[in-house]
């Protein structure tokens, strides 16, 4: 992601604000991450102008979109991850990436319980 100046983090953020203009703490729960952690993270995609933070219908809400700037920006961090896939997979094997893609989605179905229960334990 270095070539196109985004953190895997960013991209991820970059490109669920692209599907849709959220609250802040819907993005952060979307995300799977606390608002103060998502806020931290938008700072940075703010101050590119990527993204715009405006009010909510109450005025302590904030509504985070995805600006032209950043519909561009996201368009070529794709580009420059397909190419990171492509030569994963070339390197790896296209079986082991799918095994790994299986792996990996067993263990996340297995933890979502767990992480969901830490969230509701100790929310923000």
């Amino acid at each position: 992601m270095a070539a196109v100046g985004l953190k895997t983090t960013q991209y991820s953020v970059l490109a669920n604000v692209a599907r849709a203009a959220l609250p802040v703490a819907e993005l952060a729960e979307r995300l799977g991450m606390e608002r103060t952690t998502l806020t931290r993270n938008l700072k940075p995609l703010t101050d590119a102008g990527w993204v715009a933070a405006r009010p909510g219908a109450d005025s302590r809400q904030r509504i985070v979109t995805i600006t032209d700037a950043g519909q561009e920006k996201l368009g070529q961090a794709y580009l420059a991850w397909c190419d990171a896939q492509r030569a994963f997979e070339q390197l790896v094997g296209r079986d082991a990436v799918r095994a790994l893609h299986t792996q990996l989605d067993t263990t996340l179905a297995r933890l979502t319980p767990l992480i969901e229960n830490l969230n509701h334990a100790h929310p923000d």
